[in-house]
């Protein structure tokens, strides 16, 4: 999985690409706190459109970065998530529980 974090203006974004699992999650937190230790950074993204894969411990580092983001008073956005990722999202409801954005 390749990680790449941006910031423009208020807005942080973690650009994601390739198997979103366990291997990455230390990788994955240290680009999130990044953002959400910012006190710039009022919005964080995840451009998912490139994750091809996601496993339940992937879904567990975002049920994290939720409340990291909520404990920082930051919102959040699962952004461009592929067809086989937004139904693993409808199956464990986190359609329910993200803010899922389609922007291109």
């Amino acid at each position: 999985m390749t990680i790449n974090v941006n910031i423009h203006d208020k807005v942080g974004r973690i650009e994601m690409s390739g198997r979103f699992d366990f291997q990455v999650h230390r990788e994955f937190k240290d680009a999130y706190t990044k953002l959400t230790d910012n006190v710039a950074v009022n919005e964080i993204e995840l451009e998912m459109s490139k994750v091809d894969y996601l496993d339940s411990s992937a879904l567990g580092m975002l049920m994290l970065l939720n409340q990291r983001c909520k404990t920082a008073s930051k919102a959040l956005a699962l952004l461009n998530t592929s067809a086989a990722v937004t139904q693993i999202f409808e199956v464990a409801n986190f359609d329910k529980i993200f803010n899922i954005k389609r922007t291109n």
